[in-house]
Formats: C-alpha cells, structure tokens, sequence
C-alpha cells in the first residue's frame, strides 16, 4: 500500500470558517424573521388564528425543506460560489417586495391574498435555505470531516434560526414597523449578495437589486392597509366619528374593537357593551362603586363608563398589548380612575385575591376569537374565585352560523356557575341554529339568581332589541356540546367566522 493510497483525499477549503458562520445563521435567521413578520402581515386579513398561524409555519418549514433539497442537488451540478450573490440577492428583492405585494393584494384581489402569501414566504425560504447546502460543499475538504462540517454548520443554523425568533419575537416587533423591518432585511440580503459576489458584474446586477428595494420602499409608503401605530399585537388605528365630535373607534387588525366618547363616557355605541351595563345596574341597583376585573383593555370604554356613573369604582384592566394602553392614554383620553396591568389575562386572574371583585368583564380578544386559555372551566373558575359573594361574570363572545363555540363556552360558564343566561338577537337565541346569524352575544354567571326581568327592562331601556335565555330554554340551546377545558379546548375550529353574506356585527 502507498501513502498516497492510505491518506484520504483532501483539498483545500474554499470557503472561510467565519464566512461560512456568518451566511448560514445569517440565512436561517431571515427565514424566521419572514415567517414571524408574515403572521404579523397576515393578521388584518385573514385574523389571528391558529389556521393562520399553522399555514404560515407549515408553508415555512416546506420552503426549508425544498430549498434544503434543491440546494445541496445544486450544489453538486454547479460552482456552488456562484450560488450565494443570486440566493441571497433574489430572496431580498422578494423579501422587500413582501409588504407591498401582500397589502395590495388584499385590497384588490383577496382571493388571491393565501396563494400570493404562500408564494411571499415559500420563495425566500427556500431559496435561503438552499445558502447552508452550498456553503456546506465549499467548506468540505475531506470525507474524513463530513460529519463534523455537517454537524457544525446544522448547529450554527439552528442557532441563528433561534436568534432570528428572539430578536423578531422580543426586540424588532416592539420597536419597529412590519415593513420597515422586512425592507431593511431586504437591503441586507441584497448587501451580503454584493459582499459575496466580489465582482463587476455581480455588483452591477446588485445595484440593480438595491435599487428594487428602494422601490420597494416607495411603493409601500404608497400601499393600502397602513397602519396608524404597529403594537406588539396589531396593527391598530384610531378613526374618528364623523356624527359625534367626541368619537373614536379603536380598529385592531380591521376589527372595530371599542368606541369611547372622549366628551361623554357613557356614551355606549356597541350593543353588546350595552348589555353588559344591563347586567351590571340589574345585579347592583343603584350608583354603588364596585370592585371591578377587565379581562381585556381595548378602549377601557366600560372601566370609564363605571368612573362616571359610579364614582368610586375601582377598576383593574389586564390588557397585554402595551401598544393598545399607549393609544388609550395619548389618544383616547387617558387613564385617570383606571388601573391597567399589562399582562395575560389568565396570568392577571391568577393573581387576583380571593372574593375580591364584584364584577369581572370578559372582553379579550385576538382577532376575533377570545383568547382559548380564558374560555376554559378552569380559567371560569379562577373567575369564580376571584369574585364575592353576590358576583357576576360577564363576558363577550362573537361566533357565526352553528354558534358551536358560543354553545360551547356557555356550556364551560354553567359548568362552574350556579345561575347561567345568555343575551344576544333574538334569531340568534331561537330553538334552530341554522336560523343564526351571529355576531356577539353575552353570557353571564352568578352563584346567585340572576333577576334576569331587571335584566330584560335594562336591555329594552338601551334599545338594544337583545333577548335574555336561561333555564330549560338556554339547555336546549346548549344542546350535548362538549365543555372547554385546558386540556381540550379548540376554539379557531369551532368558532365559525364571519360570513359575507351575513349581517356585519362589530364588537
């Protein structure tokens, strides 16, 4: 035997250590900057959901999947250096466009919205994706070290993937605009392409990017959709009403949330938020304060309306979007008399003392469905807890056709709560779902009879035309529906959405 036959064949590394680091994390970390920003894109028109949620990282994944494949099949068939500049160019010119491209589609061409968002994370994740197979061949120099080079550049993505998630997650999210973000992640990609490329004609094709991404700029300050202020959570606006001087109307992600009176907080424009005041002076007659929980801030139209229609009231909101409780106090009239935590709900209920509240308000959600972990019999009875005796729950709940989720959760209420009602439209009350048309209605629990006749004056008294159900009747609405529990509660798939032929019900 030779030496030459026992020394494994070996060349040298093309491609240096550092720079081989820096363009796999650099690529795994802008898939899942993409893939966050996209669900943060997405929210306004297709809601905050679990079926979003689960579409946009399942399209995520594919992309790294097929550009994980195609890209080492590649890397094989051609100089994988040639690979790098287009990889990293292309997939910042359509990471840049993503804003635009998305926001006018939605406007123009909903239908369209799914494919084209798929297409907006599918072609940036895979061609981003296939950067770690090509660097993988450059940095190879002998059989001997595959595992090894394999082994270390798969650990350096996942951990740029992970830095990609916090940084979006805890840093990017909170300080910065969706689509200031994606063109500045757009310009980087463009910028490493250049730095890899290293000659004339790569960089005159570069430029060429560069300055599609600068058009990219101008035309989404020109798109449709923007938003007055992008929170943590939403992307939020604050419309004014044209027939009443002192009218706001909160809009998170295209949902009317709250309407608050700036000149008269007890002014209540939603119907639903004036059940709940139904409920409230039915229960507690008179202008006694309260001890008050609101699960939920938005507009904290109810904690003001308490402030001045009974002074004394004390208050506590727990709202998570430091965002919302910004606009609430620099634009929709402040604070003054209210307490506002921000924090989850369920968190906040657990901290609550015992029987310490009189009243305690559901009215959280995302998107359009209440959060799953406050629908559940163990988050209803931390609110039975928290209340004293003599108390009331009283939540907000929107649901459409079969109102499967409405019956559901008002099945978990009466699973904790002695005394159960529901109010809502008459059509929506009826023996036969199918006659529904939904929108929100309100359920109520109390350990103690409800005097549901007081209830019923206060809903005819604010012209509400709402219709109370309770007893044999509410029984027979419920129906054999399963209860909500931490363990099992489904809520994005039983709660119907709103449907275009139906009657448009804000909250």
């Amino acid at each position: 035997m030779t030496a030459s036959d026992a020394t494994p064949d070996r060349s040298p590394a093309t491609l240096g250590p550092r720079a081989a680091v820096t363009l796999v994390a650099g690529s795994s970390a802008a898939v899942l900057v993409v893939e966050i920003v996209a669900l943060r894109l997405l929210a306004p028109y297709l809601g905050l959901t679990l079926e979003t949620s689960t579409m946009v990282i399942g399209i995520a994944l594919a992309a790294i999947a097929a550009g994980s494949w195609a890209g080492g099949w590649l890397a094989d068939q051609v100089d994988p250096h040639r690979m790098l500049a287009p990889l990293l160019a292309i997939s910042g010119v359509v990471v840049a466009l993503t804003p635009a491209t998305l926001r006018t589609t939605a406007e123009a061409a909903p239908a369209l919205l799914v494919p084209v968002a798929a297409l907006a994370v599918l072609v940036p994740g895979a061609l981003l994706s296939a950067v770690t197979p090509a660097v993988t061949k450059l940095r190879l120099t002998s059989l001997d070290e595959t595992g090894t080079v394999v082994g270390r550049l798969s650990g350096v993505g996942t951990v740029g993937a992970i830095a990609g998630t916090v940084l979006t997650g805890f840093v990017l999210l909170s300080r910065l605009p969706v689509s200031t973000i994606l063109l500045a992640l757009g310009g980087l990609l463009v910028l490493g392409g250049l730095v890899v490329a290293g000659t004339r004609v790569h960089a005159r094709r570069g430029a060429v990017a560069l300055l599609v991404v600068v058009a990219a700029g101008v035309a989404t300050t020109l798109a449709p959709g923007g938003c007055d202020s992008e929170t943590e959570y939403h992307c939020a606006s604050v419309v004014v009403d044209p027939d009443r001087p002192g009218g706001r109307t909160l809009v998170l992600d295209g949902v009317r949330h709250s309407y608050v009176d700036l000149e008269d907080p007890t002014h209540l424009e939603f119907v639903y938020v004036r059940a709940v005041a139904a409920v409230v002076d039915a229960v507690f007659p008179g202008d006694e304060p309260l001890d008050a929980y609101h699960l939920g801030g938005g507009g904290l139209t109810f904690p003001r309306y308490l402030a001045a229609t009974r002074p004394g009231t004390r208050s506590l909101v727990s709202e998570i979007d430091a965002g919302v409780v910004r606009i609430d106090r620099e634009e929709l009239g402040g604070l003054d008399g209210v307490a506002v935590r921000v924090e989850d709900g369920r968190l906040g209920l657990g901290r609550l003392d015992a029987a310490s509240q009189d009243l305690v308000i559901g009215d959280a959600f995302g998107g359009v469905a209440v959060p799953w972990h406050l629908t559940t019999v163990e988050a209803i009875r931390e609110v039975e807890r928290a209340l004293r005796d003599g108390g009331v729950y009283a939540a907000n709940l929107i649901d459409h056709g079969e109102l499967s989720f409405a019956r559901s959760e008002v099945a978990t209420v009466a699973r904790v709560f002695d005394h159960v009602a529901v109010l809502g439209e008459p059509a929506d009350l009826g023996p036969e779902q199918a006659d529904a048309d939904g929108g929100n209605m309100v359920v109520v629990g109390s350990n103690e009879v409800l005097d549901l006749e007081a209830v019923q004056r206060g809903l005819d008294r604010r012209d509400t035309g709402w219709r109370t159900l309770s007893g044999d009747r509410l029984d027979a609405w419920v129906g054999d529906v399963d209860v909500l529990t931490d363990e099992w509660a489904p809520v994005d798939q039983l709660l119907e959405p709103y449907r275009p032929a139906a009657h448009v019900t804000a909250r």
